[in-house]
């Protein structure tokens, strides 16, 4: 019988797959990921962003290469440090992410209108837990 954590971590796995599967663009989750994060952070230096998604900067390095050839990022000298560069989105860049983020919140919010007044009241207290284990 499946313990309580691996129900949670095979629930959790299945509502990210069927989340991506709302994408309609061609850029990866790491892509999407590191678009999100400048949104919420602004600009930042690459290793900054290597640090907030918890991956190598060589990693961080390509997918940045990969969003500035699709115009989806801009890079400028860091005021402070002329050695580095300040990663931030892009006018296409914003556009491209609403678009990806509205697709997206438009299945939850017709997914979670389907849900019982209680089953919703669940889920808004989770995400508070579900944030702070993501945290760790």
């Amino acid at each position: 019988m499946p313990t309580a954590s691996q129900n949670l971590s095979h629930s959790v796995m299945r509502l990210a797959r069927r989340l991506r599967q709302e994408r309609r663009s061609d850029l990866s989750s790491g892509q999407l990921a590191v678009l999100g994060a400048l949104s919420l952070q602004g600009p930042m230096t690459p290793r900054a962003i290597a640090d907030h998604e918890r991956v190598q900067p060589p990693s961080i390095t390509r997918t940045i290469n990969c969003l500035a050839d699709e115009d989806l990022v801009t890079r400028t000298p860091h005021p402070d440090d002329g050695r580095q560069m300040l990663i931030a989105l892009s006018p296409h860049g914003t556009d491209v992410l609403a678009t990806e983020r509205a697709r997206r919140d438009q299945w939850l919010a017709e997914t979670f209108s389907q849900l019982t007044v209680e089953e919703r009241s669940v889920l808004r207290k989770a995400t508070v837990i579900l944030d702070r284990l993501a945290r760790t």
